[in-house]
């Protein structure tokens, strides 16, 4: 390799960034049924179980607004310590409305740790390996994806669910402890003088002095991760309760083992076509992938067209995901890379957001046989998007 991508400072971040997405992970299975347990009806179960991902989605943009002028340390130190709080706090909640409460501060530092955490670890990065690092750090990602729901389950089935969120605040614990080590502390990076331009009156560079929310250059990314994640999240929710309702004969539970082993293995092999290839022949691919896994899962009767969507969606959902965001980056700039990644889990945000509500709309409104149908549009409305900014994203 021209640039190695193995530095002490990256290795750390890549462990903390394990540490830190492990911890809401594990918390998410267990969440609702906690809440039940202190008495919340089945309404306010689905409000907590989906506030996070709403409050970190409205707290992107504010922090897109000001994360390239801050240091990424102080950053994801406020986010670890917030999520930290949270963790304690669900061991303390005795009511429903205290794990809201939870829920929100949760989502506060998971806005500020992943925008921050992965700007500061792309700023690491060698300019010609910015795709295939952000495809190593997705796929730390995706490990804690797959391994720490699993321990939560595990940890609530034999000993309960109070010592489980002291788990997941040890996670972010190790997470805060790990980046002290982290020797380049993601300062700002140092913008050039516009004084010049400014007393000449330059639209565009004026422009820059005035906080933005998002990175406008950015906005199609964004919307194509949401359209790719909304049908993922809709399973992701609702595939237990759709092949229950139509009794079908698959192990529901295989799939997402088998999405994340899939994951790993493309994210590994493909680790040095991330910054060789466009951005159009990954969105080719993945389209096709994600097309494949959701009529898959409609005409599913089986477990091996269950298993066979499983890693089309990896090849599909999973992919963009890595891509997106290190195109993100690229076409925000170094020094606004902060805002670019922030305008991409808007993005983001946004597919975690409305896949559960779509598909819970979808579940209640029309027959079961056409839940995946409907999800199936969410591939051409990404082509779409991305056909009316082609040039933009070639």
């Amino acid at each position: 390799m021209k640039h190695s991508i193995l530095s002490k400072n990256i290795l750390l971040l890549l462990i903390s960034g394990f540490f830190y997405f492990a911890s809401p992970m594990l918390v998410t299975p267990l969440i609702t049924g906690f809440s039940e347990s202190l008495g919340a009806s089945a309404a306010f179960m689905g409000m907590v179980g989906g506030m996070m991902n709403l409050c970190s989605l409205f707290c992107r943009p504010a922090v897109g607004s000001f994360i390239d002028r801050i240091s990424k340390y102080r950053l994801s130190m406020a986010g670890l310590l917030l999520m930290t709080a949270a963790s304690v706090g669900y061991l303390l909640s005795v009511s429903p409305f205290m794990v809201l409460f939870f829920r929100i501060v949760n989502g506060i530092g998971f806005a500020l740790c992943s925008s921050s955490m992965s700007t500061w670890f792309s700023l690491l990065l060698p300019p010609d390996r910015i795709g295939s690092g952000m495809g190593i750090y997705g796929m730390m990602n995706a490990l804690a994806m797959a391994v720490a729901p699993s321990i939560g389950v595990v940890l609530y089935q034999t000993v309960g669910y109070r010592v489980s969120f002291v788990i997941a605040a040890i996670f972010t614990g190790l997470s805060l402890i790990l980046i002290q080590f982290v020797a380049d502390k993601g300062e700002p990076i140092p913008r050039p003088a516009s004084s010049k331009a400014g007393k000449s009156g330059n639209k565009e560079t004026d422009s820059r002095k005035t906080p933005r929310i998002v990175e406008p250059k950015v906005l199609p990314i964004a919307l194509i991760i949401m359209l790719f994640a909304i049908p993922y999240c809709a399973t992701q929710s609702f595939i237990v309760r759709y092949t229950e309702t139509r009794s079908l004969a698959v192990t529901v539970s295989l799939f997402f083992p088998i999405y994340a082993a899939a994951l790993l293995i493309l994210r590994l092999t493909m680790r040095n076509l991330f910054d060789r290839l466009r951005f159009p022949v990954f969105f080719t691919g993945s389209s096709i992938c994600a097309f494949l896994a959701i009529l898959l899962l409609a005409l599913m009767r089986s477990n091996l067209p269950m298993c066979a969507a499983a890693v089309l969606m990896a090849g599909g959902y999973g992919i963009m995901s890595s891509v997106c965001q290190s195109r993100a980056i690229v076409m925000a700039g170094r020094e606004h890379a902060g805002l670019g990644n922030s305008t991409y889990y808007i993005g983001l945000d946004l597919g975690m957001t409305l896949g559960p509500m779509l598909g819970g709309i979808l579940y209640g409104s029309v027959d079961v046989r056409l839940f995946y149908p409907f999800l199936l549009l969410c591939v051409p409305a990404a082509v779409l998007v991305f056909l009316l900014n082609r040039r933009t994203l070639a």
